[in-house]
C-alpha cells in the first residue's frame, strides 16, 4: 500500500462534505463524487461556506480555507476515483447502494487502494465481500459535525488486514482525529447504543408520556447532554434513524430494536428533520 496523497469521496451529502473538508483541510488533495450536479454543487457551497465559517472564526488563515476549498474536485463520472490512493463511500445507509457503489470501486481503483466506508450500522464484512479485495475494506465512521468531532470508529471487517487497519488508524491521525477500534456487529458501539435511546424518545412522545420539548429539556438538564434526544434525532435526519433502527432489528432479530411507529409515520410523510424543515421541531 503506497502513500495516500489523492483521496476519493463518494457522496457530497452532510458526511460526505465534512469528510472531504478535513481531508483537504489536512493537505490531500480530494475528488468528492455524486452522481448528479445539484447534488454536487450544493456539497461544494456547503464545504466552501464551512470553510469560511472557520476562517472568520480564527480557526484556520483565509488562505488555509483558499488552498484547503482548491484541493477539492468535483466530478460525476465514478471513472475518474480510479486516480485515487485512497477512496471512502458516504452514501445513503442502505445496503444495496453501498453494494453498488463498492462494486463499482473495485473495478475502477488500483487493486492496492484501501476502500473504506462511513457507514453507521452496515456491516463491513458483507460490503467487503462485494469486491475483490476485503481485507483492503474497512470502516471509517466520521461523526457529525465532521470538522468539529474528533471521534473516527475504525470498524474492523471479518477480513480486514492488520496492514489496512494501521495504515487507516494512521490516517485519521493524520486527519486530528481520533480513532477507536470497534469489530463488525450491527450498529457497532454509537448507533447501537444511541438510536435505541432516540427511538425509546420517540415512543415517549407517541404514547403522550412528554411532548417533544419536555423529553429534551430533562435530558439537557437532568443527564447534561448538549442536546435533546429528539433535536438529535431531528439533526441526523428522522429518515437515517429509520434506516439504522431498520439495520439493528434486521441484524439482531431481536423486537427491542423495533422502529417506532411514529417515526415510521414522520418519515412516510416526509418529516425528516432539520434537512426538510419539520421534524419533532419546525425549522
Amino acid at each position: 500500500m503506497g502513500e495516500i496523497r489523492v483521496v476519493g469521496v463518494m457522496g457530497a451529502g452532510t458526511m460526505g462534505n465534512g469528510i472531504a473538508h478535513v481531508f483537504a483541510r489536512s493537505g490531500y488533495d480530494v475528488l468528492l463524487c455524486e452522481i448528479e450536479q445539484r447534488f454536487l454543487d450544493r456539497g461544494l457551497d456547503t464545504l466552501r461556506k464551512n470553510l469560511e465559517r472557520e476562517s472568520a472564526k480564527g480557526k484556520i488563515t483565509a488562505d488555509n480555507a483558499k488552498a484547503s476549498l482548491a484541493r477539492v474536485t468535483g466530478v460525476l463520472n465514478r471513472e475518474r476515483l480510479a486516480e485515487c490512493d485512497f477512496v471512502i463511500e458516504a452514501a445513503t445507509e442502505k445496503f444495496e447502494v453501498k453494494k453498488t457503489i463498492f462494486t463499482d470501486l473495485d473495478r475502477v481503483t488500483r487493486k492496492d487502494v484501501i476502500l473504506a466506508s462511513n457507514t453507521s450500522s452496515i456491516s463491513v464484512t458483507k460490503l467487503a465481500n462485494v469486491t475483490s479485495r476485503p481485507d483492503r475494506v474497512i470502516g471509517m465512521h466520521f461523526f457529525n459535525p465532521v470538522p468539529m468531532m474528533k471521534l473516527v470508529e475504525v470498524i474492523r471487517g471479518m477480513a480486514t488486514s492488520q496492514e489496512t487497519f494501521a495504515q487507516i488508524q494512521d490516517l485519521a491521525l493524520k486527519l486530528e482525529k481520533t480513532p477507536v477500534e470497534v469489530n463488525d456487529a450491527p450498529g457497532f458501539v454509537s448507533n447501537r447504543v444511541l438510536m435505541p435511546l432516540l427511538n425509546e424518545a420517540m415512543y415517549a412522545v407517541m404514547e403522550g408520556v412528554a411532548t417533544p420539548e419536555a423529553v429534551d429539556e430533562v435530558f439537557k438538564l437532568g443527564m447534561a447532554h448538549p442536546m435533546g434526544p429528539l433535536t438529535l434525532a431531528d439533526f441526523i435526519g428522522l429518515d437515517v434513524c429509520l434506516d439504522i433502527m431498520r439495520v439493528l432489528q434486521d441484524g439482531f432479530g431481536d423486537p427491542k430494536y423495533r422502529p417506532c411507529p411514529l417515526l415510521v409515520r414522520m418519515v412516510d410523510a416526509g418529516w425528516l428533520g432539520r434537512k426538510s424543515g419539520r421534524g419533532f421541531y419546525r425549522y
